[in-house]
C-alpha cells in the first residue's frame, strides 16, 4: 500500500472519530488519536493536512454534496461513505496535487475497504459529478 493510500485511511479513521463526536477541531483529540494510530512522519503529515483542509472547509463540502448527492441528505448516509466523499471532495476541490481521477478513484478503493458493498458505486457517482460539474469553476 503506497503511503498516499495509508494517509487517505488514516485520515478517514479521524474524520470518521470527529464525526462521531460532532467535533470540529481535529487539534483538540490530535494526541490521542496519532498515539492510538502510529504512522511515520510522511504518512501523518500527509493524512493530517487531508483531515485538516477537510474539517476547515467541511460547511461548503457539505453543501457540494448536498447538491450532488440527489434523494440523500448528508446525515441519512453512513459515517464512513459521508466522510470519503468530503474527503474526496476536499482532494478534488482544494488542491491540485492529485490528477482528479487519482481522487476519484483511491475514494472508490477506500469505499471497498471499508464501506458497504453499493458504497464504491455511489461515492463514484457523487464524485464524477462533482469533478465535471464543479471542479473548474471553483
Amino acid at each position: 500500500m503506497s503511503k498516499r493510500r495509508k494517509s487517505r485511511e488514516v485520515a478517514l479513521q479521524f474524520l470518521y472519530q470527529l464525526d462521531l463526536h460532532s467535533e470540529a477541531d481535529p487539534s483538540r483529540h490530535g494526541a490521542e488519536f496519532w498515539e492510538r494510530h502510529p504512522v511515520d512522519a510522511d504518512t501523518r503529515a500527509f493524512a493530517d493536512a487531508l483531515v485538516r483542509g477537510t474539517k476547515t472547509n467541511q460547511a461548503k463540502i457539505d453543501q457540494v454534496l448536498s447538491q450532488f448527492a440527489e434523494h440523500w441528505d448528508l446525515e441519512r448516509m453512513s459515517v464512513v461513505d459521508r466522510n470519503i466523499l468530503r474527503l474526496a471532495a476536499f482532494e478534488l476541490l482544494w488542491t491540485g496535487e492529485v490528477p482528479p481521477k487519482v481522487a476519484i478513484n483511491e475514494a472508490i478503493e477506500i469505499a471497498k475497504k471499508f464501506g458497504t458493498k453499493d458504497s464504491s458505486r455511489f461515492i463514484n457517482g457523487v464524485l464524477d459529478r462533482v469533478h465535471k460539474e464543479l471542479r473548474p469553476t471553483i
